[in-house]
């Protein structure tokens, strides 16, 4: 005869597994902060209000404007780099006009001695300058009577120094005494080897005339008159 099974829920003793927590348990997820659930609302509203802006500026023509403003502020730059350019050339092509201007004088120092040779040989000046070979034989050591023959005083002693300042060492100023005096300022030699200083004391003292006068006392005499 089979036993009857008496025994029921109720007869076993209560445990911590007979009183389960209340509200979902397992798989569910619990309760999420205010921070994490406005996320995606505020990603929502950026996102709308850079549509917006970009929808404005496309259409109200502001992002055209923003374009030209780089395009001129671009243009402008590179005007600025081709004047700074420019004025670099200027200023190399201005030194080297300094260059040339400072060049130019000795280029001209050099023309005048080159042409001066020509110049000194001309016929205009050939009577009053002596020739090479008179230049040679001027002695500016030799003694030059330098005398008064009018009654300025001190005339003979202001053409001797006029001598003296042209390198003549043995000029001397005096008065006439018992010369016979001539008629006009003249230059008088003793020899022919006299001529070539004769001439050179007269063009030092812009007399015209110049005589050989032998027995004169002096290799050279210079007469002074009115």
């Amino acid at each position: 005869m089979a036993r009857k099974d008496s025994e029921g829920y109720d007869s076993y003793p209560k445990d911590a597994y007979d009183d389960p927590p209340q509200g979902p348990v397992g798989v569910h997820r619990g309760a999420r902060p205010w921070g994490v659930r406005l996320t995606p609302f505020v990603v929502v509203i950026i996102a709308a209000v850079a549509a917006g802006v970009l929808f404005w500026g496309i259409f109200s023509g502001e992002a055209a404007n923003l374009l030209r403003g780089r395009v001129s502020s671009s243009a402008s730059s590179s005007a600025q780099v081709a004047q700074t350019t420019k004025a670099a050339g200027e200023d190399e092509s201005t030194a080297s006009a300094g260059a040339d201007a400072s060049a130019s004088p000795n280029e001209s120092a050099s023309s005048d001695a080159s042409a001066s040779p020509s110049e000194s040989a001309s016929p205009s000046e050939s009577s009053q300058v002596p020739t090479p070979e008179e230049s040679q034989q001027v002695n500016k050591a030799a003694a030059i009577s330098v005398v008064n023959g009018t009654a300025q005083e001190g005339y003979a002693s202001t053409e001797a120094q006029k001598l003296v300042a042209d390198g003549y060492t043995n000029a001397t100023p005096m008065n006439p005494g018992d010369m016979a005096l001539p008629g006009q300022t003249v230059v008088w030699y003793q020899n022919d080897a006299d001529l070539a200083t004769a001439q050179a004391v007269a063009n030092t003292l812009g007399i015209a005339t110049v005589e050989q006068a032998p027995g004169i006392g002096a290799p050279v005499v210079v007469v002074l008159m009115q």
